[in-house]
């Protein structure tokens, strides 16, 4: 399981079109991946018909909730700041109630209820729909926790709110958990195993969007290329199916090939991919439509094969290398990105060096890099010294920092000139005079306003770039309005 982290999302608080007759109120923060927040907008709609409407002032909320990652430490002690917070606030509005929800109320339960009596209620990722019966444990002055793990909840009944305010893009969730035992990774053991979401409410929601004027859409799961619909169920347990089930199974190049025909004046992207899971059919899906977004985000964690095992991954060096060709020669304009991580127990400069050198074979246009925090709960948390010195982790985690700076200002450099379709997504930060949006590839590309406007689909000709931003000028409507 892979996460993006966008540092420049974390705690974005989530505010919602009130209902007039929803007479309470929610303050609901959200950090780390994308799922995270994609889960705190069924939480939202669910808490809507319960009676609560958002807000982004805390001092004014009835129902603080805080959508939780394990994934770093950082990201946990951020949370623990964020509920000393709240707590301060509730000392003078004592009928305030915090929660805590997803990754870290699994595995902190005890410790943030009875320990430090931080929180008033718990909440793991697949008991959302429990929430009310769990808020009126709390009203009758219970401690209230759901963190029991399903084999078939995918919350595919709930048309989620959106977070995204441009009503431009939309994150679509398609799985659930993660069957991967990454020794890193938390996630198995906070969100479950892995199951997939029914077809036809995937479908049913790109619809919803499109009819709500939406333009781009995300599938999003912890291991997307691995989707699996056979009717319901663990993908585990897929060996028991049926004849019948095995012979109607839908898995992720059908459902791509679904969604990108089904709505083909609509954007498709997709994270997050796992190299053993991403097979040459896919590839040639992505090649066919025009709407399928050419940016593939493939971790690969290390360029080392002995650290590749000690991680438990379940793909060599020289098979990513070989999955590196195969993306290149079917899908030639592709952008690849990367998540890595320096200073995994027992690296040497030797493994570090390898994982430099994939760097250059590969030259990925942009990356995730984080050094190795120990997270209690994994097996590697269990059963390995967290042994690389701090200090050394950290001139490895900066190498490869330079080392993806220099290859993001290649990958650039190869846009100007060229001519790329671009959905407008906002304004830009640095100027108001402009429009900021991404091509396919999911660069950032930006151009004079002129007469545009946001949601359009715009070709824009490259005249210059940074690492991260292509610059350039309009050029006329794509075929994709």
């Amino acid at each position: 399981m892979e996460k993006i982290i966008e540092e420049s999302k974390q705690g974005e608080s989530l505010v919602l079109e009130n209902k007039p007759e929803n007479t309470k109120k929610l303050f609901i923060e959200s950090y780390g991946c994308a799922m995270n927040f994609s889960d705190s907008e069924v939480v939202a709609s669910i808490l809507s018909d319960g009676g609560y409407n958002t807000t982004s002032v805390l001092e004014e909320a009835d129902l603080v909730l805080v959508n939780t990652c394990s994934i770093r430490d950082k990201a946990e002690q951020t949370i623990r700041k964020r509920l000393e917070k709240y707590n301060a606030v509730k000392r003078t509005n004592p009928k305030m109630k915090v929660g805590v929800l997803g990754c870290m109320a699994e595995r902190l339960k005890s410790q943030f209820l009875e320990e430090e009596k931080i929180v008033d209620l718990v909440v793991g990722p697949d008991a959302y729909k429990d929430l009310p019966n769990l808020l009126a444990e709390v009203e009758e002055g219970r401690d209230a926790i759901n963190v029991i793990l399903s084999k078939e909840e995918t919350y595919g009944d709930i048309s989620p709110v959106r977070l995204m305010s441009n009503g431009i893009t939309a994150l679509v969730s398609i799985t659930r958990g993660c069957d991967n035992m990454c020794t890193f990774c938390v996630v198995p053991f906070t969100r479950g195993r892995e199951r997939s979401r029914e077809p036809q409410s995937i479908m049913a929601e790109i619809q919803d969007l499109w009819n709500k004027g939406f333009k781009e859409i995300t599938l999003l799961g912890q291991n997307v290329d691995s989707y699996l619909w056979y009717g319901g169920g663990l993908k585990k347990d897929f060996v028991n199916a049926s004849e019948m089930q095995k012979a109607t199974a839908v898995d992720f190049e059908q459902l791509l090939e679904m969604v990108a025909a089904g709505f083909p004046k609509m954007r498709i992207r997709f994270s997050t991919s796992n190299p053993q899971d991403m097979h040459e059919s896919i590839l040639h899906v992505i090649a066919k439509y025009p709407n399928i977004c050419k940016h593939i985000h493939l971790p690969v964690q290390s360029g080392s094969n002995r650290i590749l095992k000690e991680m438990n991954r379940l793909h060599s060096r020289e098979e990513y290398m070989a999955l590196i060709d195969k993306i290149r020669a079917i899908v030639p304009d592709a952008s690849i990105s990367q998540d890595m991580i320096a200073g995994f127990p027992t690296e040497t400069e030797e493994d570090h060096q390898d994982t430099l050198s994939l760097m250059e074979y590969v030259k990925y246009n942009f990356g995730y890099m984080y050094s190795y925090s120990e997270r209690p709960g994994t097996l590697a948390g269990r059963k390995m010294k967290d042994d690389v010195e701090e200090e050394t982790k950290a001139r490895r985690l900066q190498e490869i920092v330079d080392l993806q700076q220099k290859h993001a200002w290649f990958r650039s450099e190869e846009f100007v000139g060229k001519t790329v379709e671009v959905l407008v997504e906002k304004v830009s930060k640095k100027s108001k005079d402009e429009f900021s949006g991404r091509n396919s590839q999911s660069i950032t590309v930006v151009f004079p306003k002129e007469n545009y406007k946001i949601g359009d689909f715009v070709n824009v000709k490259i005249t210059s770039c940074t690492s991260g931003t292509l610059k350039g000028e309009a050029v006329g409507l794509s075929s994709m309005n």
